[in-house]
């Protein structure tokens, strides 16, 4: 079998989920040369802002059935074959691991003369942190030799595209904020040249493009630019969203229903407010007609702003304007023309300011193409409280926007995949769409991410060094998570001595003296609250936290159970003894019997909830002090709080603590950001500067997890543990995918506390039910409940 065969066979697995055949085929990919070369423009800067269109004309004289290539760029491409978009990429990753995208672009061809051609862009100094790049560059491979007449070399025409500019680089400044995701894109029309991917278009004036390596080797070759390999997860999804209404302004805003084109008359001025109606990530593509002279700018916002800088209810826009990101777009007075960003964009409200010159502008329609990771809802919930519903469905919305080619943290500011928040992102995912190829991308990205030191990067893929080591901890977490809910040996088995590389490395940090974490470098963050400067708790940097010594010990004891699953029991005794030695001292310096709590160190100067959830969660509070010691962390307003997204331990200390009734009740921060408008989940209480943060996005899991109570009993989802806590809820329904197949419940509580209903589970899953002390065993079927 020829290796471009082997290539197919691998993303026709990896895109059906099929683990099992990928080490084979990925082997056989990762020693063999490609016969194309990257190439580039000639006559530029190569590691500098630049917008580029490459094209190859050839002849078919029939049209095949299959017609396979492969491609890359640097730093992304857009894909046409006849000028019909095909595809985009590539997956971010890093350059040791540079992904490459293959595409059956068979439909697409017709007999006779056919173009394929990619505009390719390098953001240059202006590219967003979690772009990685080397240079300008464009690949493309055939997967036979009949596809081989495509393979980039000077057969290839390019054109630098003089028209394309950064504009939106002051973004951060303006909203005085962390803000990272890239520039804005400014076209001049007159400078673009039109119609460029389309088959008929000529390029005799074009150069001829330059080979930068041949050949391309694949996998782990020796000096390469970029080290390939195959993209693991499928292509980004694409849909039409049409923008609610019109909120305000001086000009028909009818265009956004299309087929209603709007004329701005020339010498004219106009602003146009526009409310999608909900916080989307989508490609604004607008379509005008004539206007040369005019000058479009679209500006994209989560919120609006009133005068002093506050967002208040997202819903209301009287006294308030828009600031962040925008685009700038000069027509050239040419008809049907599109303009559409480089890169999407985050939104609820999109105004555009429009000046036009001696010539009126048609504006034809506006709307955008919603993208992201293709998640399916593959889970339901309900409830006798319909007001769940909506925290379901804006959870859900949130935890979308903030997956694309990685998880992200939040769509508007960064784009940036973090341990902290991914793993709570990751569980969802499994979740509510089952879907469990992100999650191995995200692992082993932070896999690769690894410093000298041995800790992860905080956050990666990113061309910044940020290392924040309690987020290497939940590194190893994240890979427990997958070790928990999916049976896959290998993919775990191979990442077990980066774990124990995050472990020496805190190891070697342990105060001997006091047998907790002494000081610590890096940026020691646990929680946006407002106690801890920088997200960082007295003890972090300078020693003896008792919140981040807890969560080692935490990790210890989940590193300890992977250890014992793969027969190191060396590693499990030493990480299990190390963790109760953790646990032991930490309880006996930090906690305050007076108080009842947990302090922050052992001078015992500060508390907070956090160490006290860490305390339960660990065991380092004994089991019969548990519950006193909850409910002292739900009760006492001395105590600095957790924002949105510890509130995700805060629950998991509360079902450790036997307390998890008291979810339901727990949900009113996330009612109140419906209450103010939110159409996703913030970052934090407000003043937020991230309307729409993953990490906050919990409830959709906790739905099936914590209410409907469904969790793994056993490593890979082997065994089920239904354990529900329904709280005032008189009546549950719930699904969720497993690796075999569906999980449902329909519970109802009946009188004197007893609860009846049905339980199914998927073929060769067993499981126990858990109620008010009470054990039912659980079959694969269906099954009724009745306690």
């Amino acid at each position: 079998m020829s290796l471009k065969k082997f290539c197919s066979l691998f993303f026709f697995f990896c895109f059906l989920g099929g683990h099992a055949q990928e080490p084979a085929i990925r082997q056989a990919l990762l020693h063999g040369n490609w016969s194309a070369s990257w190439i580039s423009c000639p006559g530029v800067a190569q590691r500098a802002y630049g917008v580029y269109h490459f094209r190859k004309r050839f002849v078919l004289e029939e049209v095949p059935r299959r017609f396979v290539v492969h491609l890359s760029a640097d730093n992304r491409y857009r894909f046409f074959v006849n000028g019909k978009p095909v595809c985009f990429g590539p997956a971010r990753s890093d350059l040791a691991h540079w992904n490459f995208e293959t595409v059956d672009i068979a439909s697409f061809l017709v007999r006779g003369e056919n173009v394929v051609a990619a505009l390719v862009w390098n953001m240059g100094e202006y590219a967003a942190v979690g772009q990685i790049s080397n240079q300008t560059a464009f690949l493309l491979q055939g997967d036979s030799t009949a596809e081989e007449i495509l393979n980039t070399g000077d057969s290839w025409r390019v054109l630098r595209d003089s028209g394309y500019s950064p504009c939106s680089t002051e973004t951060g400044r303006v909203l005085r904020a962390y803000y990272v995701a890239g520039p804005g894109d400014a076209l001049d029309g007159a400078r673009y040249p039109w119609g460029w991917e389309q088959a008929g278009y000529p390029d005799s004036s074009w150069a001829q493009a330059i080979d930068i390596t041949r050949p391309v080797v694949t996998g782990y070759g020796t000096d390469n630019l970029w080290t390939l390999v195959p993209r693991t997860i499928p292509l980004m999804e694409e849909s039409l969203q049409r923008i609610a209404v019109v909120r305000r302004g001086n000009v028909d805003g009818s265009f956004i229903q299309g087929g209603h084109a709007v004329v701005v008359p020339a010498h004219d001025s106009g602003v146009v407010l526009l409310d999608q109606g909900y916080n989307t990530v989508a490609y604004p593509e607008l379509v005008v007609s004539k206007g040369r002279g005019s000058i479009v700018r679209l500006t994209y916002a989560e919120a609006l702003f009133d005068v002093h800088g506050q967002k208040g209810n997202r819903n209301d826009i009287e006294g308030k304007t828009i600031a962040g990101d925008y685009d700038i777009y000069k027509p050239d007075g040419g008809v049907w023309r599109l303009f559409r960003p480089l890169w999407m964009r985050t939104y609820r409200y999109l105004q555009l300011n429009i000046v036009t010159g001696d010539e009126p502008l048609v504006i034809e329609d506006l709307y955008g193409l919603y993208t992201g990771y293709p998640f399916r809802q593959n889970a339901s919930f309900s409830s006798n409280d319909s007001s769940l519903r909506a925290l379901w469905d804006i959870g859900w919305r949130t935890a979308r926007l903030c997956a694309g080619e990685t998880y992200f943290d939040c769509p508007y500011y960064e784009q940036l995949q973090y341990e902290a928040d991914t793993r709570i992102q990751a569980l969802i995912s499994l979740y509510i769409s089952g879907d469990d190829r992100l999650m191995r991308k995200a692992i082993t990205d932070f896999f690769n991410s690894r410093v000298a030191e041995g800790l992860t990067q905080g956050r990666y893929p990113s061309n910044r060094l940020q290392v924040i080591p309690p987020f290497s901890l939940f590194w190893v977490s994240m890979l427990y998570d997958y070790w928990m809910h999916r049976k896959d040996d290998a993919f775990i088995r191979e990442k077990l001595f980066a774990v124990r590389g995050v472990l020496d490395w805190y190891e070697q940090r342990i105060d001997a003296a006091r047998g907790m974490l002494g000081p610590m470098r890096w940026w020691n963050f646990v929680d946006w609250n407002n106690a801890f400067p920088g997200g960082v708790p007295d003890g972090a940097s300078d020693g003896n936290s008792s919140i981040i010594s807890l969560q080692l010990a935490y990790t210890l004891q989940q590193a300890a159970a992977i250890f014992a699953y793969y027969r190191d029991t060396a590693a499990a005794f030493h990480y299990g003894k190390l963790a109760d030695r953790l646990s032991r001292e930490t309880y006996r310096q930090c906690f305050d019997g007076a108080r009842g709590e947990m302090a922050n160190t052992p001078l015992k100067k500060t508390f907070s909830q956090h160490g006290s959830i860490m305390g339960v969660l660990t065991g380092s509070v004994p089991a019969l002090q548990a519950k006193a010691v909850m409910e002292r962390v739900l009760q006492d307003s001395t105590l600095s709080q957790c924002t949105f997204y510890y509130r995700f331990y805060l629950t998991r200390a509360l079902k450790k603590a036997g307390m998890a009734d008291l979810y339901y009740a727990s949900l009113k921060p996330w009612r109140d950001m419906i209450a103010n408008g939110l159409t996703t989940f913030a970052e934090n209480p407000d003043p937020a500067r991230s309307d729409c943060h993953a990490w906050s996005a919990s409830p959709v899991y906790d739905f099936l997890s914590t209410i409907c109570g469904i969790n793994p009993a056993s490593p890979g989802f082997a065994a089920v543990e239904i354990r529900p806590a329904l709280g005032q809820l008189v009546e549950v329904r719930g699904a969720m995918p497993h690796p075999a197949g569906v999980i449902r419940v329909h519970l109802v509580r009946v009188a004197a506390g007893g609860v009846t209903g049905e339980v199914e589970l998927p073929a060769g899953v067993s499981g126990e039910f858990y109620w008010e002390g009470k054990e039912v065993e659980l079959h694969p079927g269906s099954q009724k409940i009745n306690l």
